[in-house]
């Protein structure tokens, strides 16, 4: 009884394993097969020239999104994990809300400022600190005021009111 409840705990920690991130995907993977393996897109979105790029975010809480590219034939042209201080970096002021989505996807965690006439988006990322990165948005303009890193809420004992 114990060994099959321990083979079935180990494939399904498999699976969700194999589902959690596209692993082995390689150019050419039909988008049909990426969606299969790795769930429903979270987000999709098109450049002006037309390619598709589908996200998968693994949040709010997770600290990874994955961002499919596919060519004009609906197959991968590549994938990366966006959630990184190399993208984060590369991230100018006065681009467009929608570029931020391009690029990042949909973040942890959203919140507006009245006075300021600012929406600050945060993402969680793996780092060695407990901190996220955060985008400053204009209301008005939706576009990128400033971005910079902070403590995560969640390492902030006397900040944090989610579950313990």
């Amino acid at each position: 009884m114990f060994r099959a409840a321990w083979v079935l705990s180990v494939a399904t920690l498999a699976g969700c394993a194999t589902s959690y991130g596209p692993g082995d995907l390689k150019p050419g993977t039909p988008a049909a097969e990426v969606i299969a393996r790795m769930g429903p897109p979270t987000g999709e979105y098109r450049q002006p020239d037309g390619p598709r790029r589908l996200e998968f975010a693994r949040g709010p809480f997770g600290r990874h999104t994955y961002m499919v590219d596919l060519d004009a034939q609906d197959r991968v042209s590549r994938w990366q994990q966006v959630l990184d201080e190399r993208t984060f970096n590369a991230l100018p002021v006065g681009i467009s809300r929608q570029e931020v989505l391009y690029r990042l996807g949909r973040p942890s965690h959203e919140m507006v400022i009245p006075r300021r006439n600012e929406r600050i988006w945060s993402y969680r990322y793996e780092a060695v600190f407990c901190q996220w990165f955060q985008v400053s948005l204009d209301r008005t303009s939706d576009k990128v005021t400033e971005t910079g890193y902070n403590v995560d809420p969640m390492c902030d004992a006397d900040s944090w009111d989610g579950p313990r």
